[in-house]
């Protein structure tokens, strides 16, 4: 198998956790590799998928379309490139956001995947938590970190819920999901040790990218 090129958006957030977790999820799979820290358009030429880290997804958004990146990933993106959005990441990804509190955002997105998703909706950062989470089509149960994270209320079109945690307020709230090519969810999968769900994602490159 050829060099994988795995790209992480590098304008802010948790960019060094990805980079680490996926050289070790690659390392682990026996894959020659490289993760490059994507900082210009330029370098999503270079690569067979991109992670969207968590962080703050106003400023990742501004950030993007400042530098360009944002309608070139955009592009990308709606041409076959893998991509997979943790907290932040998964409201760039959404084509419906709202803010818990404020409502209506109108932040700069790359509305490329069929959810909608409410940022903030378990609270803020004193509210964050963990969970031994259940993720069927993984096969397995993952430790999920939830800091300041958003959630899916509606999938439509191609895509499909994956997790789904109960919520006192909204009820069944959804916190991963795939569409093709696409992949978001609502907490961390960087902060721990457990590289289940990068393996996921990068298995989901070899399929749609890796001849």
């Amino acid at each position: 198998m050829r060099e994988i090129k795995v790209g992480v958006l590098a304008l802010q957030g948790d960019v060094e956790e990805h980079v680490w977790a996926l050289r070790r999820a690659l390392q682990e799979m026996n894959l020659p590799h490289r993760v490059i820290e994507v900082k210009f358009p330029k370098q999503l030429d270079e690569i067979d998928g991109i992670v969207i880290p968590g962080g703050e997804s106003t400023t990742i958004g501004i950030l993007a379309r400042r530098t360009g990146i944002l309608d070139k990933l955009r592009e990308k993106i709606l041409n076959g490139l893998p991509v997979f959005g943790t907290c932040a990441g998964l409201i760039m990804l959404a084509k419906e956001v709202r803010d818990a509190t404020v409502g209506e955002t109108r932040q700069p997105v790359l509305a490329v995947m069929d959810i909608s998703v409410i940022r903030n909706v378990f609270g803020r950062q004193k509210d964050s938590f963990e969970i031994d989470l259940e993720i069927p089509e993984l096969g397995k149960t993952v430790r999920a970190v939830f800091i300041r994270a958003p959630a899916i209320i509606r999938c439509w079109g191609t895509a499909r819920p994956l997790a789904k945690i109960s919520h006192e307020k909204y009820g069944e709230l959804i916190v991963m999901a795939r569409q093709e090519h696409m992949l978001a969810c609502a907490f961390h999968p960087e902060l721990t040790k457990d590289t289940t769900v990068h393996k996921y994602f990068i298995n989901m490159i070899i399929e749609y990218r890796i001849k």
